[in-house]
């Protein structure tokens, strides 16, 4: 027995608590949250605040959150920080600190430091259990391990060491203990061959009342984790020797039965105050974890949680030992620590563990005819049969009710199975969601089917399709829409050739009595324009398109003319026979377009080509072009410029031919 001054007992360091302000709440539904860890020792839960408590040996911290995985609170400066304990009250949770000899209490409440006990020089507390008015701790390296207990009662804390006087244990035993036992600690080995023991502290000192170990542990390897049941006359462990978590009798370690698990891995256990219990393992080759939970003595399990989160058929998480399963005090919740094959940990949180799973499949008619009956079916199966008298609501969602409407509830056979009839008033997507409330002893559930359901198709159209309009002309384009049943409203869009823009709204509106919408356009470029009906409960949503087209701005001027005369009705230049015309083009300009200069003169009553080739526009739409060569005379003649689409390089526009200009060579 040592005692230790209460002014380093009671020492408080505010320094290492990181706060964050969070509402408690609860889950509604089985989740996950990621947890900011390295490593996992050891998971509490304090069911007055809504508080997980989880152990980083690696980080050297204790994480705080709430029963959603939102992290409230982080205690650093603890290395190696392993197991928990909560006070009676659930206003301290205790820390077990083997990288400084000492255990730690903190405030559940604010997560502040409010003791610091050392338990000697050496002695690397790991795990912790309150029973008979102490704080016990099993303790210890490789070789050599104990139990030790923390007096707190006193005015001074007293701990003392070495409790075990067998000589049991070769590393630092895991223990546990129960309100329902208050005289009870259990223990057992993780590293040596399977060990079990069972002490009476009842007194204040443990007294050994049952062993199983060495040649009497019949079924070998370790105790991987282990929890008392909450009367304390059992021990469920967990071990590494099959698939199955063995149960013994406190009072002689003598088997009972055994909660199978169909894994052989076994990982951790955990006992709710209401004898849930809840054992966690995995596959051993392909890493599969799950958590089943068993009403007590029940072998066939009440739910199954699994958690593979997988990809490409390869599970991303894997269960730890010891210490990852912890239930909420009121058995609400289930809490398990995963790792990640990518390093990273998550909060598991299971929801209503205790009560059967319940799945519902509803199977609906891909498509169906509006106004007409159409049949849904489905099933609710449960681990425990579905009890005679059960329903299930169904809301048919459409239309004409997006939140909603509910039908007559459907009856459910005692096989599970369920259908009911409606007739769909609205057409397009209808989604049937059928809906079990559960019950004490099961889950609820939902699924949804959906069907297409039939509505009648409109008339629309745009009109103007195929027109050409000058350049820079303004357009007023109409669409008509026939009968619909409530939608009037149509949305007209325009889309420009060559901008890249896409189409764009040009107006949005009902229809008139004649079932009329116009916009007006200025049109620069060819552009597709499109009237839009979105459609109603009844009638089908439409898009109906027309095609116009726009001319580009085109003009043509001559120079080193020396005189013009107006000659049947037109302008002609004359040009003496070794001047070299100059032909300057302007026209609405493009990347890269070019304009297409072609030349004719009049021969035996005919203008007969003579030649054309398609010359660049700079950025500002000119084009200069001198007609070289050697000129004859006497020959009228005649040029224009050109837009060709697609041969001008660019599509944009519709064809467009500029005036001719007339003229002649003299000598």
């Amino acid at each position: 027995m040592r005692s230790i001054s209460a002014g380093t007992a009671l020492a408080v360091t505010l320094g290492s608590v990181a706060l964050i302000g969070s509402a408690a709440g609860s889950a509604v539904a089985d989740s996950s949250a990621a947890l900011p860890i390295t490593s996992s020792g050891d998971i509490i839960v304090d069911g007055a605040h809504q508080r997980v408590f989880i152990s980083d040996p690696s980080g050297g911290e204790v994480v705080a959150t709430d029963y959603n995985g939102t992290v409230i609170g982080t205690i650093t400066s603890l290395p190696q920080a392993d197991g928990l304990e909560l006070s009676a009250d659930s206003a301290t949770v205790y820390v077990a600190v083997p990288g400084a000899d000492e255990i730690v209490a903190i405030d559940t409440a604010t997560l502040a430091r409010t003791g610091q006990y050392a338990t000697g020089d050496g002695t690397g507390p790991q795990h912790l259990a309150l029973a008979g008015g102490k704080l016990w701790f099993g303790y210890g390296s490789d070789g050599h391990g104990n139990i030790g207990s923390l007096d707190l009662s006193g005015a001074q804390p007293q701990v003392s060491l070495a409790q075990d006087a067998e000589g049991t244990w070769k590393d630092a035993p895991l223990l546990d203990s129960v309100p329902g036992a208050p005289g009870t600690l259990a223990a057992g080995s993780r590293q040596y061959y399977f060990t079990l023991g069972i002490y009476d502290v009842s007194s204040g000192t443990a007294g050994r009342t049952a062993f199983l170990g060495g040649q009497d542990a019949a079924i070998g390897n370790t105790a991987e984790d282990l929890a008392l049941t909450p009367d304390g006359t059992e021990l469920v462990v967990a071990t590494t020797a099959g698939d199955f978590q063995q149960v013994y009798r406190t009072s002689d370690l003598s088997q009972t039965i055994r909660y199978p698990s169909g894994y052989w891995y076994q990982r951790s256990v955990d006992v709710a105050p209401d004898g849930l219990v809840a054992v966690g393992t995995d596959t051993y080759a392909a890493f599969k974890p799950h958590v089943s939970i068993y009403e007590p003595g029940d072998t066939t399990p009440r739910r199954t949680a699994d958690f593979t989160d997988e990809q490409g058929g390869v599970s991303q998480e894997t269960l730890l030992d010891h210490g990852d399963l912890a239930f909420a005090p009121d058995s609400s919740l289930l809490f398990a620590v995963t790792h990640g094959l990518n390093s990273k940990y998550r909060l598991r949180i299971v929801t209503e563990p205790g009560k059967a799973a319940t799945g519902v499949t509803v199977n609906a008619p891909a498509t169906a005819a509006r106004a007409k009956p159409l049949t849904v079916t489905g099933k609710v199966t449960n681990t425990l049969g579905m009890p005679a008298g059960s329903t299930v609501a169904v809301t048919r969602t459409d239309m004409e009710s997006p939140n909603g409407k509910a039908l007559p509830a459907a009856a459910v056979k005692t096989d599970g199975t369920f259908s009911f009839t409606d007739t769909p008033p609205a057409g397009s997507k209808v989604t049937y969601k059928v809906s079990y409330a559960g019950g004490a002893d099961r889950t609820a559930a939902s699924a949804s089917g959906t069907v297409e359901v039939s509505r009648s198709t409109p008339t629309l159209t745009v009109n103007k399709n195929g027109s050409v309009y000058p350049y820079a002309g303004s357009v007023t384009f109409t669409a008509h829409l026939g009968t619909t049943y409530k939608n009037r409203t149509l949305s007209l869009y325009a889309d420009t050739a060559g901008d890249g823009k896409g189409k764009y709204l040009v107006k949005t509106g009902k229809v008139n009595s004649a079932g009329n919408l116009s916009g007006t356009l200025t049109l620069k470029r060819d552009t597709t324009l499109s009237a839009e009906f979105s459609g109603d409960a009844r009638t089908a949503p439409k898009t109906a398109t027309s095609w116009v087209g726009a001319q580009v701005k085109v003009s043509l001027s001559t120079s080193r003319y020396y005189r013009t005369a107006t000659v049947s009705g037109h302008t002609k230049y004359y040009f003496h026979k070794k001047t070299k015309p100059l032909f300057t083009t302007t026209m609405t300009a493009y990347h890269g377009r070019a304009q297409k200069l072609e030349i004719q003169t009049y021969y035996n009553g005919a203008w007969r080509s003579g030649g054309y080739d398609y010359f660049p526009l700079d950025s500002d739409g000119k084009s200069v072009v001198e007609l070289g060569g050697t000129h004859q005379t006497g020959y009228s003649m005649r040029v224009r410029s050109s837009y060709i689409n697609n041969s001008s390089n660019d599509t944009v526009n519709s064809t467009t031919h500029g005036s001719w200009k007339y003229f002649t060579f003299t000598g």
